[in-house]
């Protein structure tokens, strides 16, 4: 039986709650139990380090935070975020690129997968300004103080039906955090209060216009290319070929969640989904997301 656990709100007041208490689904065909806090599923020990870093985290105003759903581009957004951030015009290659030594995930560390899974409040005062965490949290479930200080998110998004296939290729070699929509529409509805808070991206404008986007996120960041000779070089870093092929995350196991490396990249492509969707299927996500996003201004590609 699962121990209760004060559940923080956002107010001053809190209650006690039992995990055991909660709604539950099993997650597609793993073995991993899905549990519903606050309208949204989480496996239960990242719902317990989601909880704790609500409860724990404090946020400088230098740190940025990159925040996403599963399988929308989150790993190319976690190789351009510290590429742009420790970008040295003039530097030296192999010194300036952790992408040679390091996969992604180490870049950027998860809230609920990483740093408050096995502490609840672990010492992160150490870490060197400006800190890069990741999460797939939604909105609501964040630290007050990632929402009420300088601290910037950059949110990254797709195409539903794309994201859908690419996450069941994903959990075959291994979809908590929904529903995907009211997710979305979190991060998008304050990005439209509060834009130059949060950064809204669509991975299919990434995709569409790289050179464009990237340097919009590299302004957003505080860290705006001085030519365009900088840029290229963080595009090609960064290529998600390049990536793929990289030593470094063609070989070992990501340590936190035991999913071999190379599973982070498949093709990345738009529109891949043609490939496994029926259009009965396309038809009925086509519908759910037009309910879902009716009237929010949000809109993804047909």
């Amino acid at each position: 039986m699962e121990k209760c656990l004060q559940k923080p709100s956002s107010s001053s007041s809190s209650s006690s709650t039992s995990f055991d208490d909660l709604p539950r689904e099993k997650w597609w065909g793993l073995q991993d139990t899905l549990y519903q806090w606050e309208g949204f599923w989480y496996i239960l020990p990242h719902l317990k380090a989601a909880i704790a870093a609500r409860s724990n985290f404090e946020a400088r105003d230098d740190d940025i935070l990159l925040a996403s759903s599963m399988k929308t581009g989150t790993t190319w957004l976690k190789a351009l975020i510290p590429s742009i951030i420790n970008h040295n015009p003039g530097g030296e290659e192999e010194q300036e690129d952790p992408l040679l030594r390091k996969h992604p995930n180490e870049l950027m560390p998860s809230f609920e997968v990483q740093l408050f899974k096995e502490n609840p409040n672990p010492d992160l005062s150490g870490m060197v300004s400006p800190r890069l965490f990741r999460t797939h949290m939604p909105y609501t479930m964040l630290p007050e103080s990632v929402k009420n200080s300088g601290c910037k998110i950059v949110y990254i998004t797709r195409d539903p039906k794309d994201t859908i296939v690419s996450l069941w290729h994903f959990s075959n070699s291994v979809h908590s955090y929904g529903p995907f929509h009211d997710r979305v529409l979190e991060y998008w509805k304050e990005s439209q209060k509060r834009p130059g808070k949060i950064l809204f991206l669509k991975y299919e404008e990434m995709k569409q216009d790289t050179k464009g986007q990237v340097q919009k996120l590299a302004s957003f960041l505080g860290k705006p290319f001085v030519n365009e000779e900088d840029l290229n070089k963080v595009l090609w870093r960064c290529n998600l070929d390049r990536l793929k092929n990289l030593e470094v995350n063609k070989t070992g196991v990501d340590p936190w969640l035991g999913i071999m490396y190379k599973s982070y990249f498949r093709l990345g492509s738009v529109g891949d989904w043609k490939n496994s969707l029926s259009q009965e299927m396309k038809e009925r996500l086509d519908e759910v997301t037009c309910k879902k996003l009716e009237g929010s201004g949000l809109v993804f590609g047909a």
